[in-house]
C-alpha cells in the first residue's frame, strides 16, 4: 500500500501522514524535508534532478505513505501511490492553520528539517513565497488543478478520500477501505 497526502499549504498533511504511517507501521515520506536544504534552498528549483532522484530513492519501497505535492515529482508519486488523501479543507481552517504554525515555529525557533538549519522567521511572513501569503493566494487555484489532475485517467487507478473537514486517521483508513 502506497499512501499519498495532498494538500495545500497548512491544510495538516504532514501529521496526517505520520499518523496514517504510524498506524499501518510504514515509513513516512516527507517531501518537504527531501527538497529544502540549507539557507533555504529549494532542490526542485536547484536541482531539480536532485529531487527527483530523492523522491525516486525514498518511493522504492512497496509501501509508504508521502505528505506533501510538488509539481515536480507528482506523476512519479501519484502513478505509484494506491490510495490519495486530499485534504481539501475551506480557505479560513487553512488560514487557521498556517498562521497557527508559523507563530509556534516563530516561537520555539527549533530546526524545520535536522541538518538545514532552516527556521521559521516572522521577517519572512510578507514574503509571497512564505506559507501564509502561498495558501491564502494559492488556495482556489489548487483546488481546481487537484480536481483537474484526479479526473485525468492515468490516476484512475487511486483510491481517493477528499476530506472537506479533519477527520482522525482511523477514520481516514476505515472509509479508504485500507485493513488496519
Amino acid at each position: 500500500m502506497r499512501i499519498a497526502v495532498v494538500g495545500t499549504s497548512g491544510a495538516g498533511k504532514t501529521t496526517m501522514a505520520r499518523a496514517i504511517a504510524t498506524a499501518l507501521e510504514l515509513p513516512c515520506i516527507e517531501l518537504d524535508r527531501l527538497n529544502w536544504n540549507a539557507n533555504w534552498q529549494a532542490l526542485s528549483q536547484t536541482d531539480p534532478s536532485e529531487f527527483v532522484r530523492r523522491v525516486t530513492e525514498a518511493t522504492t519501497a512497496s509501501a509508504w505513505v508521502s505528505d506533501g505535492h510538488y509539481g515536480l515529482v507528482r506523476d512519479l508519486l501519484w502513478r505509484r501511490a494506491t490510495h490519495l488523501v486530499w485534504l481539501d479543507y475551506g480557505r479560513g481552517l487553512i488560514m487557521y492553520r498556517v498562521i497557527r504554525r508559523s507563530i509556534a515555529r516563530a516561537l520555539d525557533r527549533s530546526e524545520l528539517w535536522p541538518g538545514t538549519g532552516n527556521r521559521e522567521d516572522w521577517r519572512r511572513w510578507l514574503r509571497p513565497s512564505h506559507p501564509i501569503g502561498w495558501a491564502w493566494r494559492t488556495w482556489r487555484q489548487r483546488r481546481q488543478r487537484f480536481e483537474e489532475l484526479l479526473s485525468r485517467p492515468q490516476y484512475g487507478h487511486l483510491a481517493v478520500l477528499r476530506l472537506r473537514a479533519p477527520r482522525d486517521p482511523m477514520r481516514v483508513l476505515r472509509e479508504l477501505k485500507v485493513p488496519t
